[in-house]
């Protein structure tokens, strides 16, 4: 009776000690977990303050400048004058799509020539592209010429089938001469190569004629190289434009809203004097000048022109020069 209750007795220690165990074991395994995820890496998403995005600032456009091609001459024995007009054509065409220039008709500039009994062609000397620009009032006059032109021709004939084959090739010189000082600001001499194909078969298809459309692709091919060129030699010359009319209340100008001249621009009045040339070569590199004043730009009138403001100094007078305030 007795060893059954100490039998009974270390059965019952025993499980004891295994609850105390299972109890310790899970309090070990929970410290473990707190642990553990106390120590685990964390992502925290803090909410900041919206970042205020800088405005771009505003690109200025400058000025456009007046510009205007006199008809090209055409030095070959092919086309008679028609190549030089389609030339002219052409450069006025490309510079219109450059949109950097405000374009003064030919027929003005070719009016003015005649007017002033001036000669007409390519030819003209910067003398002369200088004096008729002015009466128009322009920056820049571009002259020049067609001084090569050829078509080549080929093809072949079998029993079958026919083919004709054209390639127009020319080349074109130009000048842009700067009015205010009959400079030369750029010159340039560019080809253009055009080809044209037409084939038959059994007599049916396209007959082999002359096609008169790759003399103004050859043209246009010679003639777009220059376009480029023009814009940046023309624009890096300062802009300026002239006082057209004064009266009691307001200054008025030659350019306005077309060439891009904003209200509230600040410009610096000259007066000009005797014409500066140089010893060497006797070209006319500028004129003697003397600051007036300041104005403003306050209204337009018209397609391209605008009224100012006297700022300071003196009133200017009808056909003073005004530049930008760099």
């Amino acid at each position: 009776m007795k060893h059954a209750e100490q039998t009974q007795n270390i059965t019952r220690n025993r499980r004891g000690n295994g609850k105390w165990k299972v109890g310790l074991l899970t309090l070990l395994l929970s410290y473990s977990l707190t642990l553990f995820t106390s120590c685990a890496p964390s992502t925290r998403v803090k909410k900041k303050q919206a970042v205020t995005i800088d405005k771009p600032k505003e690109v200025i456009v400058p000025p456009k400048k007046k510009i205007s091609v006199i008809d090209f001459e055409n030095k070959t024995a092919y086309g008679q004058r028609r190549l030089g007009t389609a030339a002219s054509d052409i450069l006025m065409t490309e510079l219109g799509k450059s949109g950097k220039f405000i374009l003064i008709e030919r027929a003005k500039l070719n009016k003015v020539l005649e007017e002033q009994k001036l000669q007409t062609t390519g030819l003209i000397d910067s003398h002369t592209v200088s004096k008729a620009g002015k009466i128009l009032g322009l920056d820049a006059v571009v002259v020049g010429a067609v001084s090569q032109f050829g078509i080549k021709k080929g093809g072949s004939n079998y029993l079958l089938t026919q083919s004709k084959s054209q390639v127009a090739e020319c080349t074109v010189d130009i000048r842009v001469i700067e009015v205010e000082t009959g400079k030369i600001l750029y010159i340039d001499s560019g080809k253009g190569v055009a080809k044209s194909s037409k084939g038959s078969f059994l007599g049916m298809g396209t007959k082999g004629a002359y096609d008169e459309t790759i003399e103004g692709e050859s043209l246009r091919a010679a003639i777009a190289k220059f376009v480029d060129n023009i814009v940046f030699q023309v624009n890096a010359r300062p802009w300026s434009c002239r006082v057209a009319e004064v009266d009691a209340d307001n200054i008025y100008l030659d350019a306005g809203q077309e060439s891009n001249l904003k209200l509230g621009t600040k410009l610096i009045v000259y007066s000009q004097g005797k014409e500066i040339r140089s010893p060497d070569t006797g070209m006319v590199i500028g004129r003697t000048e003397k600051k007036l004043g300041e104005i403003e730009v306050i209204d337009y009138f018209g397609t391209n022109g605008s009224t100012a403001k006297l700022i300071n100094g003196k009133r200017p007078q009808r056909g003073d020069l005004c530049r930008l305030i760099k």
